[in-house]
């Protein structure tokens, strides 16, 4: 069925709720229909290492559900009923999608970022009652067992370590000499460690239990995470299979490979292709633990899709500028589309791409609070560069604004928030704090998702900035969007970032962070002034560029704008004391849960008062180090 089809379909029965469709009622239920249809067809493959002959590991549906299954058992056996949590602190690898499919059928299945410290991988183990924990045997160059096995001692509820070891994916020699250089681990934990495909192989290779059709939660996904505090989003069945639904009417067939090096602990990488895998029965690649991150990734990319006749490329604006960066060195004539998510794709880089590989790129919108997908440029009809398209099917998008009376919806063209109803959308339990709930709702069941954006009058939506992100310079409102903009129009920029600085007068000026395109030259002086020549408003000059190696980004690409800040806060307070002759600095700023962002200060001999004295004036707190 095509876009237009079912977007017609869907204008004649507005009223049919999108579970009346043919569609299944548990994630279960619609693994077994596919290893069912496409029994021996390959279902995911996964490589541990970049190069374009390394050795590889193939899984066909009938094997790929028979190890759901077993997973599924042994999580029973180790206690997770419906309502418990399955924690998942891993690397890509074809066991991750094991014990992420496993989990969801078993229970709850909680993806985290391996990334994260131990102190933000325990916080969420205890916001999510972990009882099952599934990472890495310790292995070289990775410190995630070591982390895990710290965040664990201040988890209580958790009482099982599964461990997968990533050396079975290597060959001799190399093989042999992981062991060699294990490094050490320092287990003072409660919880019993055992090894996962050991403990799944004993496993029957059917469910023991009834995967009963009811619509209950079987994910959690937290939502940045970096600060300690997480929020934590719910997810249900009928969310996630909508997402696979979605995936399979919309984009894949049995007949498509899809090459995907975006983590599996992220939505994107999980529900809008794994489970969309599920539905269709496509043949979904993993390329190295890391992803896109990996050694050697970008330099092998296209001979990695010559290498599996991949269809479908699943990537992000930031992986397209890198590869734009290599050579196009491989046979690439069974790629049809790309889609990319994350954020939207300069129009500069959008074209670079098409014309250096003949691949047209479908760009998408969603969050992890509305399980993920919310609209898409379509495949078989206009597609709008620099607009995340059209909504989907069963989705409806509202822009909507106060305008003095209470949230109003916006007319066309006019900039409001983006708020989603929807089959992934659970009014009043998005989060499994409630108190985070609170005021995540226009008109009872449009989620407010934080972006600025508009509606055309063709119905496409086009994202212009973060309500939060909002520079606020003196009362005065501006849109970070605008900045970046201007700075990205420059041929020598990769990225940027624009965030609200602090200043002793205006509460906040503009500051930008920028990340150059390899070989790039231009300097922040430079780039201030080209910036005030492409800015029509006056107040959007930045007052400080900065040029970085590399911005930080989230695990899908996006700009990461808290470290900015904290990066800006330390800069502007420093200069401050430093200006008044104050020995003390800023060493580190924190996300405090009730203040925010708050900057940490050595006194270096100086005193409270004279700090005080020299940061009374701007807004945002301090604390003695």
């Amino acid at each position: 069925m095509t876009f237009a089809t079912l977007q017609d379909s869907l204008d004649m029965t507005r009223e049919m709720p999108w579970e009346k469709r043919d569609v299944p009622t548990t994630v279960y239920e619609m693994l077994e229909g596919t290893a069912t249809r496409f029994p021996d067809r390959p279902a995911i493959s996964y490589q541990l290492t970049s190069g374009p002959e390394d050795k590889a590991e193939t899984l066909n549906w009938r094997e790929l559900h028979e190890k759901v299954c077993q997973t599924a058992n042994l999580f029973r056996d180790l206690g997770i009923g419906e309502d418990d949590v399955v924690a998942l602190v891993l690397p890509n690898s074809n066991e991750t999608a094991i014990a992420t499919l496993g989990g969801m059928v078993a229970g709850i299945v909680n993806p985290i970022n391996p990334l994260l410290e131990a102190e933000q991988i325990a916080a969420i183990l205890r916001e999510t009652k972990a009882k099952v924990v599934v990472t890495l045997r310790n292995f070289p160059k990775t410190d995630i067992a070591q982390k895990t096995a710290e965040a664990v001692k201040h988890a209580p509820g958790v009482r099982t370590i599964l461990t997968i070891d990533l050396n079975r994916y290597l060959s001799p020699p190399k093989s042999w000499i992981v062991p060699l250089l294990r490094p050490k681990m320092d287990v003072n934990h409660h919880a019993d460690v055992k090894g996962f495909n050991k403990e799944i192989a004993s496993q029957p290779k059917s469910l023991t239990f009834e995967d009963r059709k009811v619509d209950r939660v079987a994910a959690y996904f937290h939502t940045g995470g970096t600060t300690g505090m997480p929020k934590v989003a719910q997810h249900k069945n009928s969310g996630i299979i909508y997402q696979g639904w979605l995936g399979h009417e919309l984009l894949f067939s049995e007949e498509d490979s899809v090459m995907c090096p975006l983590p599996l602990f992220h939505v994107f990488a999980c529900h809008v292709i794994l489970i969309a895998m599920v539905k269709s029965g496509a043949h979904v690649v993993f390329p190295t633990p890391a992803g896109y991150r990996g050694d050697g990734v970008f330099d092998n990319f296209w001979k990695l899709c010559e290498r599996w006749k991949t269809s479908f490329i699943i990537t992000v604006p930031t992986a397209v500028s890198a590869l734009m960066q290599r050579p196009v060195d491989a046979d690439l004539s069974t790629v049809k589309n790309a889609f990319s998510g994350s954020a939207p794709m300069p129009l500069e880089l959008f074209n670079r791409f098409t014309e250096s590989t003949g691949i047209e790129v479908y760009e998408g919108y969603g969050l992890t609070e509305a399980t993920v997908l919310v609209s898409i440029n379509p495949i078989d009809g206009e597609k709008k560069v620099g607009s995340v398209g059209i909504q989907f099917p069963y989705t409806d998008v509202k822009i909507i604004t106060d305008k003095g009376e209470g949230p109003a919806e916006c007319d066309i063209d006019e900039i409001g928030e983006i708020c989603v109803a929807g089959p992934g959308i659970w009014p009043g339990n998005t989060y499994t704090e409630e108190a985070k709930n609170k005021d995540l709702y226009h008109f009872d069941s449009y989620l407010r998702t934080g972006d600025l954006g508009r509606k055309d009058p063709d119905g496409y939506i086009w994202i212009t900035g973060r309500a939060k992100d909002l520079i606020i310079r003196g009362g005065h409102n501006i849109d970070p969007a605008e900045i970046e903009d201007a700075l990205l129009s420059h041929k020598d920029v990769a990225f940027a970032g624009a965030i609200g600085q602090p200043d002793a007068h205006a509460g906040e000026v503009p500051c930008a962070y920028v990340e150059l395109v390899e070989g790039g030259t231009v300097t922040p002086e430079a780039l201030m002034e080209h910036a005030t020549k492409q800015i029509h408003e006056r107040a959007a000059f930045p007052k400080h560029v900065e040029v970085l190696d590399e911005l930080p980004k989230t695990a899908v690409g996006k700009v990461f704008k808290p470290d900015l800040r904290k990066s800006a806060i330390t800069r502007v307070y420093n200069g401050a004391l430093g200006d008044a002759g104050v020995s003390a600095r800023v060493t580190s700023v924190i996300d405090d849960k009730k203040r925010g962002l708050v900057a940490q200060v050595e006194l270096n001999g100086a005193s409270e008062e004279d700090v005080a004295k020299t940061l009374s004036s701007f807004t945002r707190p301090w604390d003695v180090a």
